[in-house]
This record gives structure tokens, sequence and C-alpha cells, in this order.
């Protein structure tokens, strides 16, 4: 059980990096890395871009709870 609940949460965190680098759009390395390539301008995510955030909260909502059932049953 132990083992099947590691390669899941390995699996959601390599699609969360993924969905992250693919969310990162107009910027250079810089704005990868925390700077501010757009100016400070917020916009309206719209099509794709918001499937993809939505997404990235659900796996991240998955993996936080992959992450303290595996706690629990290892204690």
């Amino acid at each position: 059980m132990a083992a099947v609940l590691q390669v899941t949460s390995i699996v959601i965190s390599i699609a969360m990096i993924v969905l992250i680098l693919l969310q990162v759009k107009g910027g250079a390395l810089g704005s990868l890395l925390g700077g501010d390539a757009g100016g400070g301008i917020a916009r309206t995510r719209r099509g794709l871009e918001k499937t993809l955030f939505r997404i990235t909260i659900f796996l991240s909502i998955a993996f936080l709870g992959i992450a303290l059932f595996s706690v629990s049953i290892s204690g």
C-alpha cells in the first residue's frame, strides 16, 4: 500500500511540475524564477489557461490528501 501511495505521489508531483511550467507564458527565465516580467498587470485566465490552472489546483489538493493519508497509515 505504501509503495502505491509513493508512486502515485511521484506521478502527481511530476504532472504538477509540467502544468506549472506550461502556465509560465510570455516570460523568460527571470519570470520563471520570480522576476516580474509582466509589469504587475493582472490578467484574467481564459480557455486553456483557466483549465490548466484548475487542474493544477485539483492535483495539489490530491497530492496533499495522499501525503496526509500516507503519514496517517505509516504512524
